[in-house]
């Protein structure tokens, strides 16, 4: 047992940059905790935004706080960079990370801090819940929660307490940072999981706990959707490179299935076989998109269904041609390592 009787000190951390469509939210559910608000603090890392989000910011502070909340310069501009900012400036003996994105319980820093000190981990965090916005936005929010849709990660889907090799935000000891390093500048994307890679190979552990609870607003066009996980395939390259062993079969599907569609599909002028390997693959991905779709809808809504397709071809074919592209761009990085 970990527990302690004293109420630790916890520094919530969000970086973010060009939020003003959903910092209110996410900031009133931080201030709205049941936690001792005189045993918090926010420290907003703001990566030099262009739109209205400091001004929102102000405004949500000014009418509602009475948690000591400041606002950080992040001139990386990008999460790890703003993450360490923050992580510089905080005073908390525990570390509890907010998006700009995420809709937290009221309970939610209660349950963190609860989780660690009961169960001795280094890192906590709670399920990844999407809610979409609009039909297409809805969709998006269903595909995200199937092992269709993004794997076996846990975080997605999982309903009950158990050890994970990642989870979703995270709450960590104030320790663990001295001890493996902060966040990786060089990753624009996937800084959580080169971190918690780090983090489980120097021994350390962390939980998956469904009382954590939070809703994250997801992608709700198919371009922004597609730019997301563009650039997840895109810098998993350079998780990768850095740690071969973090990757799990599972990542490698889509890249693999963009790779034989594209050399297939440039092959089959010149030859009967590349036709008959891109029918094969092509018709059994679009089964399988079918099938998934079909039971999705059933358990969510036949509304569903149309647009389910579309939906689950942007998320693996954007994340595969993102890591094969990944694969050239940091193609002389290899020789680095």
């Amino acid at each position: 047992m970990c527990e302690k009787k004293s109420i630790p000190m916890v520094s919530v951390i969000m970086p973010i940059r060009n939020e003003a469509g959903s910092i209110e939210r996410s900031l009133i559910a931080v201030m709205d905790q049941d936690y001792p608000h005189h045993r918090m603090e926010v420290l907003i890392a703001d990566g030099m935004s262009s739109d209205a989000t400091r001004d929102v910011i102000a405004r949500t502070i000014r009418n509602r706080s009475d948690i000591h909340v400041v606002v950080l310069d992040n001139p990386g501009r990008i999460v790890p960079t703003g993450m360490n900012v923050a992580l510089r400036s905080a005073r908390g003996q525990l570390i509890i990370r907010v998006d700009g994105h995420t809709i937290v319980a009221p309970n939610y820093v209660s349950e963190c801090v609860s989780a660690l000190l009961r169960t001795c981990a280094d890192n906590v965090g709670g399920r990844m819940c999407p809610i979409g916005e609009g039909r297409f936005g809805k969709a998006v929010a269903v595909a995200t929660s199937s092992p269709f849709g993004v794997g076996g990660a846990r975080f997605h889907y999982s309903k009950k307490e158990e050890w994970v090799d990642t989870v979703y935000l995270g709450a960590w000891r104030r320790e663990v940072f001295d001890r493996i390093g902060t966040f990786d500048p060089e990753m624009v994307r996937n800084q959580d999981d080169e971190f918690n890679y780090r983090l489980l190979a120097n021994g350390g552990k962390i939980l998956l706990s469904p009382k954590i609870r939070s809703q994250y607003l997801n992608r709700g066009t198919p371009k922004s959707l597609w730019k997301q996980y563009y650039q997840y395939g895109f810098w998993k390259v350079a998780v990768l490179q850095k740690h071969p062993r973090q990757m799990r079969p599972r990542q490698f599907l889509p890249p693999a299935f963009v790779a034989v569609l594209l050399g297939s599909g440039l092959m089959a002028p010149f030859a009967r076989w590349p036709r008959a390997v891109l029918a094969i693959v092509a018709g059994s991905y679009t089964a399988a998109n079918g099938a998934a779709s079909i039971w999705a809808s059933l358990n969510h809504g036949l509304q569903y269904l149309p647009i389910l397709p579309f939906v689950y071809g942007t998320l693996h074919l954007g994340y595969g041609l993102g890591f094969l592209v990944g694969l050239i761009h940091f193609r002389r990085r290899w020789r680095l390592r």
